[in-house]
């Protein structure tokens, strides 16, 4: 009698394997974006916190607000879009946005000058 060690898997175990695989991969995928996107969300808000304190910092020294970010000591996150849309010496407006959190924006003013978004409370981070 001839006996046959058996060495390796069967094409069904192995096939069995990629669909467990595929399957677990389908369950955790989504839920890692949506982990990312709450991550890109809360970078945008703590990037307007941190630009208002640069604006008040720069506006103790200067006694005005200003569109430049590169006069001020403020270091956006990786990826985040900071656009200082008007500067006066009473007020100022500003939006943020990622490019893997779109159609996310964040604004926000402080001072005599328009919203950015329409119902926008002044000194609190809106987002839409």
């Amino acid at each position: 009698m001839v006996r046959h060690l058996r060495r390796g898997f069967t094409l069904i175990e192995l096939l069995i394997v990629v669909v467990i695989i595929g399957i677990l991969a389908a369950i955790a995928i989504p839920k890692f974006q949506n982990t990312k996107g709450k991550a890109n969300a809360a970078a945008l808000k703590s990037d307007l916190r941190n630009l208002a304190s640069a604006q008040e910092a720069y506006f103790y020294d200067k006694s005005w607000y200003t569109t430049d970010p590169t006069l001020l000591k403020f270091d956006p996150s990786p990826g985040v879009i900071v656009t200082i849309i008007t500067a006066t010496q009473g007020g100022w407006s500003a939006k943020v946005t990622h490019p893997q959190s779109y159609p996310l924006t964040c604004a926000y003013h402080t001072g005599p000058v328009p919203a950015v978004f329409s119902g926008g409370i002044e000194g609190i981070v809106d987002c839409q």
